[in-house]
């Protein structure tokens, strides 16, 4: 199922499902499509980040910020993420995505993502995102979650952190001209 389509069913039932803290957790209900395979016939990889985007969203829905967000003109961005596979997600299966802020900081949310078959953890992610304003510049953290109701970040875990950390080290390492002696290649 095309991914617009999807985020069009998630505003149209979002409202009716169990409504959720900021904190989470959330699972969102996915099947396998077509359209999400990739040659060798498994969910390719690039659509599991686009599933973790519609998650997120549940979250907001559900935790009832989008309205909020939306009014103050704020919007979430995600800065990093990454994502590891156990298994693989193959035609018409079922899975759920389970989305859980563990915190935050001065500067970025850090929020946990996994899909789940039957139980089985098949991936996990880790996101780290920040909110934006439509009249320009970065929504102070604490801002969004005090719109949420909660005052205070739970402890970020260790390994959260210096994920983060590493992906803002890759960040500002993009690959640059090749070093002196050295050909350039395609």
């Amino acid at each position: 199922m095309n991914l617009f389509a999807r985020l069009l069913w998630l505003r149209m039932v979002g409202r009716l499902r169990p409504r959720s803290g900021l904190l989470g957790p959330v699972r969102t209900p996915f099947r396998v499509w077509p359209t999400d395979l990739d040659v060798l016939r498994h969910v390719n990889n690039g659509v599991y980040l686009s599933l973790l985007d519609i998650a997120r969203t549940d979250l907001l829905i559900r935790a009832r910020l989008a309205g909020a967000l939306k009014e103050r003109g704020w919007f979430p961005v995600v800065t990093a993420e990454s994502i590891g596979f156990r298994r693989s997600l193959t035609l018409f299966q079922r899975f759920d995505v389970e989305t859980r802020v563990l915190g935050w900081d001065d500067v970025s949310f850090y929020i946990h993502q996994g899909f789940i078959r039957d139980g089985d953890v098949i991936a996990s992610a880790l996101v780290a995102g920040r909110f934006l304003s439509r009249d320009g510049g970065s929504v102070p953290t604490a801002d969004v979650a005090a719109l949420g109701g909660v005052t205070k970040s739970p402890e970020v875990p260790g390994w959260a952190r210096r994920l983060a950390a590493d992906q803002e080290r890759l960040r500002k390492n993009v690959v640059g001209p090749p070093e002196p002696g050295r050909r350039k290649t395609s």
